[in-house]
């Protein structure tokens, strides 16, 4: 009872007709935002960049040439020490994170990369060029003979040779024969 009364009801074609003008209102806005953009855009290069007057000699090009080579050697001067400043203040802003870190008492653990290095890479790295020895691991390993182990098998025990004696059909053949 409460549900039904609580929701409004709107005919399809109602809910239709305020989309559509919602849309045209919006499309409106969109249009006088691109017109603003382009005004200020106007009025910016207006302000900021005089029509060029070309001179008619060829020293009134070569200062004029001069001019703007100066002005853009001091952008980039003035680019090139803002940008080291960004990089200072970004190392500032490291630093001071990792102190108030430190005075929390909480370490942020950096994250690990996965590095596959061999026994002689990474002695070479931690030792630097002192280290000429390579470090053949297998070498230090025990030899263990094949024979050895095979004799081993045969005398440990008869079971192994009564399960091969009844393997497949025949063995069965035998061990109910036996029993008979």
């Amino acid at each position: 009872m409460g549900d039904d009364e609580k929701k409004s009801k709107m005919s399809s074609s109602r809910k239709q007709n305020l989309k559509s003008l919602m849309l045209q209102i919006a499309k409106q806005e969109l249009q006088k935002e691109e017109e603003e953009r382009v005004a200020e855009k106007e009025i910016y290069m207006a302000e900021h960049c005089p029509e060029l007057s070309l001179g008619s000699s060829i020293q009134e090009l070569q200062d004029l040439c001069k001019q703007l080579n100066g002005k853009i050697e001091s952008i980039d001067e003035e680019r090139y020490d803002l940008e080291a400043k960004v990089k200072k203040n970004n190392k500032d802003i490291d630093d001071l994170k990792q102190k108030v870190f430190d005075l929390k008492g909480k370490f942020k653990k950096p994250v690990l990369r996965k590095v596959r290095m061999s026994a002689d890479a990474m002695l070479q790295a931690l030792l630097g060029s002192k280290h000429k020895v390579s470090m053949d691991l297998r070498a230090n390993l025990k030899q263990v003979k094949k024979e050895e182990k095979e004799k081993d098998i045969c005398e440990v025990g008869d079971w192994r040779k009564n399960i091969e004696d009844k393997a497949g059909m025949e063995g069965r053949k035998k061990m109910f024969e036996s029993e008979a």
